[in-house]
């Protein structure tokens, strides 16, 4: 696929993720980690706008020299930004407004692609195809969300399906020989910066499962009292649950004797063969720990990962998010994609049903605070 095309591909994907929305849904944020969708619009469309066409565009003009500070997210390089959490309170670019912007920038891309780019701007293509698809992520997620707090529990898509139930609902230990195992990437194609650095790494002989844990394997945790017993969690987990009065997963509706769950497609009755989801480190740990068992480390569930199916859930690792021998941050702006956040954060493995088409490894490291469970985060057991 030649890069124009590609390029068109991914920027109307983002905006077949919005077609389902109100008007309404496009400005809220109803916390600090979830982005008003229409900022993601903005934000991807900025990205373009200013590590591309601005430095590599002759005679282009910028749509609005005040756009930078709206939609800059965590560039420092580039300067001041609007506050994260005030991201909600811009009702101003409205949606109409946003789509002209990308419209605008569409038109300018694809003038500057009619001929052959430079190496420098292919690779700043290719990660800015890779940044809007994590954002095409982000915007799944908060979408859901925004919908999912709101007490008539809307109906995003009817058909939107956040799950296949698991293969078989009894668990295969899947054994892995004790040996010095190479981590990290190595294919050819785009990779980000935190997966570069091939290196060698000792593993104990370790087993690790074939299956994701289900809601119904996690029913029996909660049942059994595990969201009341201390001794399953750390300390820092424990503050976090009774601090925010946690008793279930994310979206879990206990209506008539019955638990429910809210979806994409709705507030439905509880598919208890689905694997869990929108869970915290916290609660994957806590659960690994009733059952006896532990969570992978990273480079286990990277070693292993071709013996099982992965990409329905982002995997908690037992690993913190560090970089890997040899790390470097690239100069300027670039540089601040991955590298600084590098501290008390978690790494997640694998891939979710939010993930796009072609936008998942087995060496891609995500990674993000213990407490958060927005995202489609599940866990997988090692011992």
């Amino acid at each position: 696929m030649i890069l124009s095309e590609k390029y068109l591909k991914i920027r109307k994907h983002s905006e077949q993720i919005c077609e389902p929305l109100e008007t309404e849904d496009y400005v809220v944020q109803p916390i600090v980690d979830v982005s008003p969708p229409k900022w993601h619009l903005g934000h991807t469309t900025w990205f373009f706008e200013t590590f591309i066409l601005q430095p590599f565009s002759l005679g282009y003009e910028v749509y609005n020299d005040a756009y930078n500070y709206v939609f800059n997210s965590y560039y420092e390089t580039i300067g001041n930004r609007v506050i994260r959490t005030d991201r909600g309170n811009l009702s101003r670019p409205g949606v109409k407004e946003i789509y002209q912007y990308r419209a605008y920038v569409d038109e300018a891309m694809l003038r500057l692609l009619e001929n052959p780019v430079t190496e420098e701007v292919e690779e700043l293509l290719l990660l800015g195809f890779n940044h809007e698809q994590q954002h095409q992520e982000l915007l799944l997620t908060d979408i859901k969300y925004i919908l999912g707090n709101n007490p008539l529990f809307p109906v995003y898509h009817s058909e939107v399906r956040e799950s296949s139930p698991l293969q078989t609902k009894t668990r295969e230990m899947i054994g892995i020989a004790e040996g010095v195992y190479e981590i990290g990437y190595t294919g050819t194609s785009f990779c980000f910066d935190n997966e570069l650095g091939l290196h060698k790494v000792y593993l104990q002989p370790f087993s690790i499962s074939s299956n994701l844990v289900s809601n119904a394997e996690f029913l029996e945790f909660i049942n059994s009292g595990g969201y009341q017993n201390f001794e399953y969690w750390h300390s820092e987990g424990w503050d976090w649950l009774n601090n925010n009065q946690v008793t279930a997963p994310m979206y879990w509706h206990f209506i008539d004797e019955q638990w429910h769950r809210y979806t994409l497609s709705g507030l439905k009755p509880m598919n208890l063969q689905e694997p869990v989801t929108h869970i915290s480190y916290y609660e994957a740990y806590a659960y690994a720990s009733w059952a006896g068992l532990r969570l992978p480390t990273e480079f286990e569930w990277e070693v292993a990962a071709q013996t099982f199916n992965w990409g329905q859930r982002w995997e908690w690792t037992e690993s913190a998010y560090l970089p890997y021998p040899g790390f470097n941050k690239a100069p300027g702006a670039i540089g601040e994609y991955n590298g600084k956040f590098m501290v008390q954060q978690k790494v997640l493995r694998g891939a979710s049903i939010a993930t796009p088409e072609g936008h998942s490894r087995i060496s891609y490291r995500n990674f993000f605070h213990p407490h958060l469970r927005w995202q489609f985060t599940g866990l997988r057991l090692a011992k």
